[in-house]
């Protein structure tokens, strides 16, 4: 029986080549490490109550899947996404990932009513950061449609 009042969380279950680094990362850009989730192949980090970040090292994260892992630095399987509440947060996240050794992988957008950036981290997953006007952006699309 599910709880109807519980609310939906996220895990995303990245595969990283060195944990430590990996959790000095994600640390450095305001995830919070979550110890009742660890051991040597794997760290639970989580950026709020209902969005966490499962470090998986290799061979831990071949344990749940027979899939070939991709090299994130060459391909991309996902862009992952995550809300702040102003273009000033918006740019520092990014900050703090390009200053713990991310880097920036595609140009700024700025469309008015949604501004983002990005950020890879040492593996080369892809964080989208982004802040929305959602009024404005129904507001836009209303009018795109007209």
């Amino acid at each position: 029986m599910s709880n109807a009042s519980a609310p939906k969380m996220i895990f995303v279950n990245l595969p990283v080549r060195d944990l430590p680094a990996s959790i000095g990362f994600y640390e450095a850009v305001g995830a919070v490490r979550n110890n009742d989730f660890a051991d040597d192949s794997a760290q639970m980090l989580s950026f709020s109550d209902t969005i966490h970040v499962m470090l998986l090292t290799h061979d831990r994260f071949t344990s749940f899947t027979p899939r070939k892992i991709p090299d994130a630095q060459q391909t991309a399987q996902v862009l992952l996404a995550l809300s702040e509440a102003s273009r000033a947060d918006v740019d520092s996240v990014t900050q703090k990932a390009l200053a713990a050794g991310g880097t920036e992988p595609n140009p700024r957008q700025d469309y008015g009513f949604m501004y983002g950036r990005s950020f890879a981290d040492p593996d080369g997953h892809i964080w989208e950061v982004t802040r929305m006007d959602v009024e404005a952006a129904l507001a836009a699309n209303k009018e795109a449609a007209a």
